[in-house]
C-alpha cells in the first residue's frame, strides 16, 4: 500500500505538469495573438470600411437608378444585392489576412449547400422574381401599357418581384405571375403609336357595289383625320345572304379601348352613311317549308 504522504506528493507532481503545461499553451496563445494582432486588426477594419462602404454603394445604386423605369421593388432588390456582395468580398479577404482559409471553406461549402436546399424550395418564387427582374429591364412592356397576356387584357399599372398586375377596362385588376408572362404570348398594344381597325360588313345582293365602296371609303376619311392614310376597301366573299366587304384604316392609339372606340364609331357613322342612300345591310332569313300545310277548316 502507498503511503498517504507519497500519495498527496504524486499528485501534487501532476498539478504542477498540468499547471505547466496550461502556462505554457497559454503563452503560446499569447504570442500568437500579439504576433497576429497586426493582422486581426487589419481584418477588422477591411471589414468595417466593407461594410459601411456597402451602405453607401446601396444608397448610390438606388440613385443611379432612379433615372430608369424599373418598378421600385426591383431597384430596392437590385441595390441589396450589390451592398451584400460588397460585405462578402470584406468577410473574404478578412478571412484570408487572418489564415483563416479553412474556415472559409467551410463557409463556402455551407453557403453552396444551403443555396442548393433554397433553391430547390423556393424553385417557383425564385423563377417568378428572375421573371420579375427581366420584365423590368426589357423594353417591350413597361408600366402603363396596354397588354393581353394569358387571356387577361389591360393596362400594367406594377410589375414587382412575384407578379404583373394589369388594369382591365371594367377597372378590375388581375396579378399574373411573372413567368407566366415571360413565357406565355404577350401582345403589346402600346409598343406602337398608332393601330389598326379591322372591320367586317356586308351589303345585299342588289346593292351598287362601286357605290358601297365609295360611301364607305369616304366615310372614314371624313371622319378619322388623325392620320393621314390611304383606306384599304376589298370585298372578301358571296355570303349566303350578302356580298361581305372588310374596311381598314389606321388610327392613334396605344391601348384596345381606344380600338374599340374607334371601330364602334366606324360602324355608326358606316351605318348611317348606308341608310342615308338606302344600302340593305341584310340579316340571315330562315324559311321553313312544311310538306303537308295544315288546313284551318274543320272537318264535319
Amino acid at each position: 500500500m502507498i503511503p498517504l504522504f507519497a500519495q498527496e506528493i504524486e499528485m501534487g507532481e501532476q498539478l504542477e505538469t498540468a499547471w505547466e503545461k496550461l502556462e505554457k499553451k497559454l503563452g503560446g496563445w499569447v504570442d500568437s495573438i500579439i504576433v497576429n494582432l497586426p493582422n486581426f486588426l487589419l481584418a477588422i477594419l477591411i471589414f468595417g470600411v466593407s461594410f459601411f462602404l456597402s451602405n453607401y454603394i446601396n444608397k448610390f445604386i438606388l440613385k443611379v437608378l432612379q433615372r430608369t423605369k424599373m418598378q421600385r421593388s426591383i431597384k430596392v432588390m437590385i441595390a441589396k444585392i450589390v451592398s451584400i456582395v460588397v460585405i462578402i468580398v470584406g468577410l473574404v479577404l478578412a478571412l484570408g489576412i487572418m489564415n483563416l482559409n479553412k474556415v472559409l471553406t467551410t463557409m463556402l461549402a455551407g453557403a453552396g449547400v444551403a443555396g442548393l436546399a433554397v433553391g430547390l424550395a423556393l424553385q417557383g418564387t425564385l423563377s417568378n422574381t428572375f421573371s420579375g427582374i427581366m420584365l423590368s429591364i426589357v423594353d417591350y412592356i413597361k408600366i402603363g401599357d396596354w397588354i393581353d397576356t394569358n387571356g387577361y387584357s389591360g393596362e400594367v399599372v406594377e410589375i414587382n418581384l412575384r407578379n404583373t398586375t394589369i388594369e382591365q377596362g371594367d377597372n378590375n385588376l388581375v396579378f399574373i405571375p411573372n413567368k407566366l408572362v415571360v413565357e406565355g404570348n404577350l401582345k403589346n398594344y402600346s409598343s406602337r403609336p398608332i393601330a389598326r381597325v379591322i372591320l367586317s360588313c356586308g351589303v345585299g345582293y342588289e346593292s351598287d357595289l362601286k357605290l358601297v365602296e365609295e360611301i364607305t371609303v369616304n366615310t372614314i376619311k371624313e371622319n378619322f383625320k388623325d392620320i393621314n392614310t390611304e383606306v384599304q376597301f376589298y370585298y372578301t366573299e358571296f355570303g349566303d345572304s350578302s356580298i361581305n366587304f372588310e374596311v381598314r384604316f389606321w388610327i392613334r392609339s396605344r391601348d384596345q379601348m381606344t380600338l374599340n372606340i374607334a371601330k364602334g364609331k366606324a360602324i355608326v357613322l358606316i351605318k348611317a352613311a348606308f341608310d342615308e342612300h338606302n344600302i340593305n345591310i341584310p340579316f340571315p332569313i330562315r324559311t321553313i317549308n312544311f310538306s303537308n300545310p295544315m288546313s284551318l277548316e274543320k272537318k264535319d
